[in-house]
């Protein structure tokens, strides 16, 4: 989840280091509005989009399911009592979005108050409300609140103003950006992105108005008062101090060309590019994230069951160890679980034998010591020593100072890179001690013969599943 919120953070950042670096002094006020609204919600995409064509382009690399590595069998016994609870990274987020809703919440309390205080005046398309003793003046969907303190001739060419916002609804930009604020609040970008369209919302209200009425009059009005400016996000406010050199400024620009449309162009190679780095990515995706421990648990049941009946059979035949081997070192999360080795065999019997598993390689890696004279025996050795030396590694204690009880299971990635270096290496695990302590010992294993495939030396990606029993 880390990985793809990282992702999320900076595909905004470069939308809007887009934005700022080439459409944002040009004219084209609607298009720009449709790329700020369009790029947040792009940015939150496109790290779950992978495009299969294009990673059919990029070197696969060769994965492996490690069989299970059982550790821990402690014959002490947890003395039961009030476990402590510590707060995960979700229920930060949810606390987050809970203080953010309330944020929001005030804030339409505030506007809500307002409009209790001023006086209503309706018209065909706008509630005008006067607000007593200030010189405020803002919009909020189709109500214009404005200070009694302010002049007449200003009030007029306020109103003008802000009923572009109310025509071209602006106040629903403004609301999207806060449902946005609620769910991403540690996101900074979306704040940026917000005040990006508020301005931009003022470019095109001015640009309306002075269509209809002189420019020289309308700068006058600009900077005659100074005016309040209530402190809300998701309103138009028609004085802000900060913007109104801004919006001078854009008042004097020339209309753009329209061949600087062109620029909007460079929005597609900015995709592809975020794309093709999703393709690349062998972060798990999230509904992987969400369902691999429970798959895991189930395939990892249904095999410990195959192999007990198995061993209450006795001896089996070369299909039965077949289909166990088959089971144990290739099932993955949202694989069949086979509830016989009978099931298995009926099923694939057919199967042309010339077919292989999605992780074969030409020469698999190899642990140090390890010999063979085929990939088969370099697997079991590998496979042997990697449970040995986990198991033995492995810090059981934190059974006890964490206090658990029952199954833990752990899903351990990491990578032999082409050296024969452990690299990349994630856990993911009930509880953080344990995800530490599984990263730990992965990376204490030593450097192998690097796998090859066609010749060449690749990176191979291993899956170790760890199940720490306590008894």
């Amino acid at each position: 989840m880390i990985h793809t919120l990282f992702q999320i953070l900076v595909f905004q950042i470069l939308f809007l280091a887009v934005y700022d670096l080439f459409f944002r002094k040009e004219t084209f006020f609607n298009l720009n509005r449709v790329y700020l609204l369009l790029t947040p919600i792009l940015g939150c995409v496109l790290p779950f989009i992978s495009l299969e064509f294009l990673q059919q382009n990029i070197p696969k690399e060769y994965v492996f399911q490690l069989p299970a590595v059982i550790i821990g069998d402690t014959s002490e016994t947890i003395s039961s009592g009030v476990s402590s609870w510590f707060p995960s990274l979700l229920d930060f987020w949810f606390l987050g979005m809970l203080l953010s809703a309330l944020f929001f919440g005030w804030k339409l309390y505030k506007i809500a108050k307002l409009k209790i205080a001023g006086t209503v005046e309706n018209f065909p398309n706008f509630k005008l409300v006067i607000l007593p003793k200030t010189d405020t003046a803002f919009s909020f969907f189709n109500s214009i609140f404005i200070g009694e303190n302010i002049s007449e001739e200003s009030k007029a060419s306020i109103i003008s103003h802000e009923k572009i916002h109310i025509e071209q609804k602006h106040s629903l930009d403004l609301l999207f950006f806060e449902i946005l604020r609620i769910v991403f609040w540690f996101n900074p970008m979306i704040y940026l992105f917000q005040n990006r369209i508020a301005t931009l919302h003022e470019y095109i209200a001015d640009a309306k108005v002075t269509q209809q009425k002189s420019k020289k009059q309308y700068y006058q009005n600009l900077l005659s008062e100074v005016f309040q400016t209530e402190k809300i996000s998701f309103i138009n406010t028609f004085f802000n101090q900060s913007l109104i050199k801004k919006r001078i400024i854009m008042l004097q620009k020339s209309k753009s060309r329209k061949i600087a449309q062109l620029k909007y162009l460079l929005l597609l190679p900015a995709i592809f590019s975020m794309l093709f780095y999703t393709a690349c990515s062998d972060d798990p995706k999230a509904e992987e994230t969400q369902t691999v421990e429970q798959s895991n648990s189930e395939v990892m049941n249904k095999i410990n069951e195959l192999d007990e009946a198995i061993m209450k059979k006795g001896e089996m035949t070369p299909e039965e160890e077949k289909a166990l081997k088959l089971l144990t070192t290739e099932a993955q999360p949202g694989d069949k679980v086979y509830t016989s080795v009978q099931e298995y065999l009926d099923e694939t019997k057919d199967q042309n034998e010339a077919d292989v598993p999605f992780a074969a390689i030409e020469k698999v890696p190899v642990f140090p010591g390890c010999t063979g004279a085929d990939n088969e025996a370099m697997k079991k050795c590998m496979s042997m020593n990697i449970s040995q030396f986990v198991g033995t590694n492995f810090n059981t204690e934190l059974a006890n100072s964490l206090g658990l009880v029952g199954r833990q299971r752990i899903a351990v990635q990491f990578k032999i890179d082409k050296t024969g270096k452990i690299v990349d290496v994630r856990a993911r695990a009930p509880k953080p001690e344990l995800e530490a302590e599984a990263v730990r010992i992965v990376k204490l294993l030593p450097q192998m013969q690097p796998g090859e495939q066609k010749g060449e030396k690749v990176g191979v990606l291993y899956s170790l599943p760890i199940v720490f029993d306590i008894k």
